[in-house]
């Protein structure tokens, strides 16, 4: 055997380990919070063009 062998247990457990603590924490909606606020502050600067135009 070769003397740097990697004992693939060792990365089973490894990987068992980080998926069980990331599949605890959502990691979309914080993203997904700042896509609605980023929609709605749109919305917002779109509607005061549209009154600034027409009441000008």
């Amino acid at each position: 055997m070769a003397e740097n062998y990697t004992d693939p247990s060792g990365n089973t457990q490894a990987f068992r380990a980080f998926a069980a603590n990331t599949a605890d924490t959502p990691a979309e909606s914080s993203s997904r919070t700042g896509l609605i606020v980023g929609v709605a502050v749109l919305a917002v600067l779109l509607l005061a063009v549209a009154a600034w135009i027409a009441l000008s």
